[in-house]
């Protein structure tokens, strides 16, 4: 009598090879969930990039201090980290010893060559007057300017705001551009808290003041300067067009009339001059994407950061020309001139990677699929043939009982076989060649009864499937 199936050893075995399955497909699944959690954690986590700006309380610290606030309340994908430097000078030494992934720092100062600009935040102009002289007690009569023009200020002395020696170096390319010898006048610097000081120096024949054209010290240096030295002469500087064309990284530029003063005009009328950009640097090598992401949140948040802070209003965006004096940044370029790549097309072949990986991966699966069921799959072949063999020995079958004990093991063998179907270990052609070899097995048994006299009207005819 045979043992009831789900105590049959074979059963219990696959039992326990189909929960093993099972776990490991779990653990697949959750290994590839993990995988597949991490990348997009890796492609969507914010970038920090490092800003080396100075010195600290000016109004690029403060405006890039902003920045950094708006950008972490909203979210953004890219984040900055403020480093605080004494100034433009000590900023670019991190940024070329690689401390800082941004840095603030005006287009003439000597930059690494691996710069390239990523937005202009502002224009500095070049802001050059001298006193008129403050009349004589009791006289309405205006005097005359000591200097009116560029050409005047060899052997005079001029007051420069400011102790960046970018400043300096302006000013002998102007004076020499202008057909001056830088030599014959004598420069001196003063600080930006000094300026009621160099206002009150009756030495100085000249002032120079570098800076946007709104700039508060600008405007508070020539109110100084003629209260206490008379209405200022501004001096143009004609040659800015052969300066900018000589030395790209200066701009021909004209300062507005009154923009300095209405009553009384300061400047009465428009004055040429030069400019030179003041803008954010980054390296060559710092990655496309995150330049573009910061460069779109900088150019979309301008107007916001406007209201809070004015001098945001200043900030454009930069020549993307390939023969400009800074070339703008690929990143920003891209973004400027519309050209960033697509989500596909920049993870086009780490998509396809992963799709061969997932693909190698199942045909690794089913490998070790076929590798697990190798023995079910022999136990089928097993089957096949020992049903070959009870068709033989039914024809040699002597009594009925031996017919039903051959049965018994049939319906065994097909129990067997069905749970290797369900498996995966056999295919539905396997399925049929067992059926055609049961078909041909119940015909010898019918046969044999009719020969052994036993009749098969008591005995169910089994059907395969």
């Amino acid at each position: 009598m045979m043992s009831d199936p789900n105590d049959n050893p074979a059963r219990s075995r696959r039992r326990r090879q189909r929960r093993s399955y099972a776990l490991l497909i779990l653990a697949a699944g959750m290994l590839a969930f993990g995988v597949a959690a991490g990348a997009l954690y890796y492609v969507l986590r914010p970038t920090t990039l490092r800003i080396a700006v100075g010195p600290a309380g000016s109004e690029d610290q403060k405006l890039v201090q902003l920045m950094a606030q708006t950008f972490a309340r909203e979210g953004s994908s890219v984040r900055l980290s403020l480093v605080t430097t004494e100034g433009a000078a000590e900023s670019i030494a991190l940024f070329t010893a690689g401390k800082a992934d941004l840095a603030v720092a005006r287009g003439d100062l000597n930059l690494p060559e691996n710069a390239e600009s990523v937005a202009i935040l502002r224009k500095n102009v070049v802001v050059l007057w001298a006193p008129s002289g403050l009349p004589a007690k009791g006289s309405k009569k205006q005097p005359t300017p000591k200097i009116k023009s560029l050409d005047e200020l060899a052997g005079h002395r001029v007051g420069v705001i400011g102790r960046t020696q970018a400043n300096v170096t302006l000013l002998r390319n102007v004076l020499k551009e202008s057909g001056i010898n830088p030599d014959k006048v004598t420069i001196s610097q003063f600080a930006t808290d000094k300026i009621g000081e160099m206002a009150r120096d009756q030495t100085i024949d000249a002032f120079m003041a570098v800076g946007p054209l709104k700039s508060k010290i600008t405007v508070d240096a020539i109110a100084l300067t003629a209260a206490a030295r008379g209405e200022p002469k501004f001096l143009p500087i004609d040659v800015a067009d052969a300066i900018a064309k000589k030395n790209p990284i200066y701009e021909s530029e004209e300062i507005p009339a009154s923009i300095f003063g209405s009553s009384p005009q300061r400047p009465e009328d428009k004055v040429d001059t030069v400019a030179v950009n003041h803008l954010i640097i980054a390296p060559k090598s710092l990655s496309d994407t995150a330049v573009a992401a910061f460069a779109r949140q900088l150019f979309t948040n301008r107007q916001q950061l406007a209201r809070e802070l004015p001098t945001a209003s200043q900030i454009e965006k930069p020549d993307t020309d390939k023969d400009a004096a800074l070339p703008a940044h690929a990143g920003a370029a891209a973004y400027i001139d519309g050209n960033e790549r697509t989500f596909l097309e920049k993870y086009t072949d780490y998509i396809w990677f992963v799709v061969l990986a997932l693909s190698g991966l199942g045909s690794a699966g089913a490998w070790l699929r076929h590798y697990w069921n190798r023995d079910e799959r022999e136990q089928y072949i097993a089957h096949r043939d020992h049903l070959l063999e009870l068709i033989s020995r039914v024809r040699k079958a002597e009594t009925p009982e031996e017919l039903a004990e051959m049965q018994t093991a049939a319906d065994g063998m097909l129990r067997e076989t069905l749970d290797c179907y369900d498996d995966g270990t056999v295919e539905e052609s396997d399925l049929s060649v067992i059926a055609l070899t049961l078909e041909q097995f119940h015909h010898a048994v019918t046969d044999r009864r009719v020969v052994l006299g036993a009749g098969a009207a008591g005995t169910p005819r089994m059907r395969a499937g």
